[in-house]
């Protein structure tokens, strides 16, 4: 036995056997677009997995060996069900058993601009009741640094039982990114982080048995701001090449002719496209997290706050650039039927989550114009104070359009059709062009 692995109790000892033997029961908390991949792979991994959800749809779907996330096939769901690998429910008492708990239920930001960590505070003390001496805990939210030691160490010593000795706490960002093949739950790198050194090696453990490779970090909160780095790196760039578009309009220089161009250079540069805003949980969201919490120890997160700025305000700058585009053939905004092409916050995906064409939409309906969209993942979406259905024709609609506004790229469009059929069109990815579909009639962001 290693000096590191004399320095765990017996309980931690005791886990880690059992994990690396790829044994155990363990609970997934939030069956949503991260915690449902998770419960695959670590039924691959020959865990038994208890799946709980506070919605009862959802349960109910997967006890009948449904699927509800592109990325996991029903038949997936189907077997683990039959198989008795997974177990659908919306009750904690049937976690009281499980060797280990991850956590992934929503942190949303609230409308004052603060975390909403609810959703964390009741997983924690909904878990008290169940909680024995023996189980780890793995919280994957997303949220500022110190909630992990914060908010749910406490809450689960209230119960007597020891982190570090008794029971085990950790924190791993989740780094879903849903629609790819190529890097899955499986195959992303894992960051655990634990309140101490044996909580990092029981749940490096667990999570060691269905990922490929696990990356150890010195605490919760080194793994959680991880996930902010991430995401903060992503927002700021992508703010900046937005800027970048709106400087080049001015300047009548084309944008991605420059991006394109700086990409040529095979060292010092990272590719990064505008676009009408940011979308997904992630990136529109995570920052402001980072930015939140610096304000508690006085601090001005300067690059996060003008990024989120510029991100926010781009849905607003579509809808001038496609006023201006109808101007330019003597139509008003106001009356003008427009067809949105692309509802989902990304392409190939269903998730229409803080998407920008939700605010594209508002805003063009607040100038009056008549809007209509189509989205072959997307059968019906809400905003604020609407909601709609996509077009059953697209042909018909592109034909009835003054002007189609693209905002999603999905591979599946046609757009060749489109822009055959399209009178106009404002094109907010430079999908067309990058397809050889160069026409007057279209414009680029």
């Amino acid at each position: 036995m290693s000096k590191r692995s004399t320095e765990l109790s017996a309980q931690a000892n005791k886990l880690i056997e059992k994990f690396n033997q790829k044994r155990g029961q363990i609970g997934v908390i939030g069956l949503g677009y991260v915690g449902l991949p998770l419960v695959v792979a670590l039924v691959k991994a020959g865990y038994e997995v208890i799946g709980l959800d506070a919605d009862p749809g959802k349960v109910a779907l997967l006890k009948a060996g449904t699927s509800y996330i592109e990325d996991v096939p029903s038949e997936v769901i189907e077997q683990a069900v039959q198989a008795g690998k997974l177990k659908p429910t919306t009750d904690y008492k049937d976690l009281g058993q499980v060797d280990g708990v991850s956590i992934s239920v929503p942190t949303p930001l609230r409308k004052t601009g603060d975390p909403d960590l609810s959703y964390i505070v009741a997983v924690s003390k909904a878990l008290v009741p169940v909680l024995h001496p023996g189980m780890v805990v793995i919280l994957e939210s997303t949220t500022y640094p110190g909630t992990t030691r914060e908010l749910v160490q406490p809450e689960l010593e209230s119960t007597g039982l020891k982190v570090g000795e008794d029971i085990f706490l950790a924190f791993s960002p989740e780094r879903v990114d849903p629609g790819r093949k190529d890097w899955t739950t499986v195959n992303t790198p894992k960051v655990i982080g634990g309140i101490t050194h044996a909580c990092t090696e029981v749940a490096a453990a667990m999570y060691g048995a269905a990922m490929e490779n696990v990356v150890r970090v010195s605490s919760t909160e080194v793994a959680e701001m991880t996930k902010l780095l991430e995401n903060t790196f992503r927002a700021v760039n992508i703010g900046l090449v937005n800027e970048l578009a709106l400087m080049c309009e001015r300047l009548g220089i084309d944008t991605w002719e420059v991006i394109d161009a700086a990409a040529s250079k095979p060292f010092g540069f990272m590719r990064f496209t505008p676009g009408p805003g940011l979308g997904g949980h992630c990136i529109p969201i995570d920052p402001l997290y980072l930015s939140w919490k610096l304000k508690s120890v006085k601090y001005n997160a300067r690059f996060i706050e003008l990024a989120s700025e510029i991100n926010t305000n781009m849905p607003r700058y579509v809808v001038s650039r496609v006023q201006d585009l109808l101007n330019t053939v003597g139509r008003s905004i106001r009356g003008a039927k427009l067809l949105v092409l692309g509802v989902a916050y990304k392409p190939d995906v269903s998730d229409t989550r803080e998407s920008p064409a939700l605010d594209v939409i508002g805003l063009l309906e607040e100038k009056g114009a008549e809007v209509e969209y189509y989205d072959p993942y997307v059968d019906e979406v809400e905003g604020d104070e609407w909601s709609k259905k996509s077009v059953p024709d697209l042909k018909k609609s592109l034909r009835a359009a003054d002007c189609a506004v693209l905002i999603t790229d999905h591979a599946e469009f046609d757009y060749s059709m489109i822009a055959d059929t399209a009178p106009l069109i404002f094109d907010s990815r430079n999908a067309f062009r990058s397809r050889g579909l160069d026409r007057d009639h279209i414009v680029r962001l």
